[in-house]
């Protein structure tokens, strides 16, 4: 049996670069000794939060976390890949932390576009997913009203005033052929306005690649976190193509009995997914069956 790992599996750019921040801060901090945050867990990957907590990184979940911190232990807090609002960074500060951002910079470029084109009185559109905290964050740099659609039923939905302007992006994760559907939407009803594709070449390349694998093999893993919103999409495309699709976060959840006519196994990882996962899988699989 012959096993297939695609070649963009696991972790991206955005997300080595902030976990890397993270141990850079650990490193420093060895030899300042102040008190490392995350605000919010720095990437969906249970494994790589839970190293980090034994190292000694606490998760601040919220601005009301942060002020309960005693001031004398009020250090370092990184901003996770996904990125926040623009006044948690300002009201962290006023906090006495020391801030560093590790937003993903594809991310950043949203929020710059979001807070330019609002300032310029458009309606901020956002195509991606409600509640996500790369959509909230990117939500809290627009200085005027904001929409999110993360379907075709949503975008229906959206009303502005006549004469007013609209601005689309996306969720970087996002699948980017709902991402089309949706923006077909606001052009068939004429709205004004400007279409930013800001969904990740990396994300796009990822699902691309999986739909191609899941298409040729028999069998397809996909591994990720709990509450990695690329990965479930990854699973959601792969399903589409492959009946035998199974979601793992890691080796552990792995129960597979293959039938003997299976011939052909593919693997993919979210972007939150360390290579150490990924690899453990990978050498089970070719091992084992």
């Amino acid at each position: 049996m012959e096993v297939i790992l695609a070649k963009h599996a696991g972790f991206c750019f955005g997300v080595q670069r902030a976990v890397d921040t993270v141990y850079e801060q650990i490193e420093k901090r060895g030899k300042e000794g102040r008190p490392i945050y995350t605000y919010g867990p720095i990437i969906h990957n249970e494994e790589v939060v839970g190293d980090l907590q034994k190292r000694g990184v606490c998760v601040l979940d919220s601005l009301a976390d942060a002020g309960a911190v005693p001031r004398e232990e009020r250090g370092t807090v990184i901003i996770r890949s996904h990125g926040v609002e623009k006044i948690v960074c300002e009201r962290l500060r006023e906090l006495g932390y020391d801030v560093v951002d590790a937003t993903c910079p594809f991310v950043k470029r949203i929020h710059n576009i979001v807070e330019k084109e609002s300032a310029a009185g458009k309606n901020i559109v956002i195509v991606g997913n409600a509640g996500h905290p790369e959509v909230e964050g990117i939500r809290g740099w627009s200085e005027t009203d904001t929409f999110v659609a993360g379907a075709v039923e949503e975008a229906e939905k959206f009303v502005c005033q006549v004469g007013e302007e609209v601005c689309i992006v996306s969720q970087t994760t996002f699948n980017y052929k709902k991402f089309q559907d949706v923006v077909e939407i606001f052009k068939e009803r004429g709205y004004n306005g400007s279409v930013v594709n800001t969904v990740c070449n990396a994300t796009e390349v990822r699902q691309a690649e999986a739909r191609e694998l899941a298409a040729r093999v028999d069998v397809m893993i996909v591994i990720g976190g709990n509450h990695s919103s690329n990965t479930r999409k990854l699973y959601e495309i792969c399903r589409q193509e492959c009946e035998m699709t199974y979601y793992i976060q890691t080796l552990d959840d792995l129960h597979l009995r293959l039938p003997e006519s299976v011939r052909l196994v593919g693997i993919t990882a979210g972007a939150s997914t360390p290579n150490n996962i990924i690899e453990e899988v990978q050498n089970y699989v070719r091992v084992n069956f």
